[in-house]
């Protein structure tokens, strides 16, 4: 049990720096619904911030730039996700092996289940 809460330790501290940039642009795509045509059309740091995380490139300004390739970030983004699977997961058998009661843990993963169903649910009824 050590070596898997190391192992969640690590993988977590690692990628969080990522794992909040992807969660921040994510958001700012969210509630901002001006796209961009094309990537050089980004002038805003955080303009070129959301390129990033939808094109896997840093855009220059004002240039179309024939060569580079997004391949090296979008294998990051992958191992990224795969380490974000692995570290929840483990967190809930941390969760579920280290509470004195289970039922709030029981309770917290069902409404975190059960919320978000709800909300979409409910949005289409709208």
């Amino acid at each position: 049990m050590k070596r898997l809460r190391q192992l969640h330790l690590y993988l977590g501290v690692f990628f969080a720096p990522l794992l909040i940039f992807f969660i921040g642009t994510g958001w700012y795509q969210t509630v901002t619904p001006d796209r961009l045509k094309s990537p050089s059309e980004a002038e805003s740091i955080v303009q070129k911030l959301r390129v990033v995380h939808t094109d896997q490139i840093y855009p220059e300004t004002g240039v179309i730039r024939q060569k580079g390739s997004p391949k090296l970030f979008r294998a990051l983004v992958v191992v990224m996700s795969v380490a974000l699977i692995v570290t929840t997961v483990l967190g809930l058998v941390l969760a579920f092996k280290f509470s004195r009661s289970l039922w709030p843990v029981v309770a917290s993963l069902g409404l975190g289940l059960l919320v978000p169903l709800l909300i979409l649910w409910v949005g289409q009824r709208m």
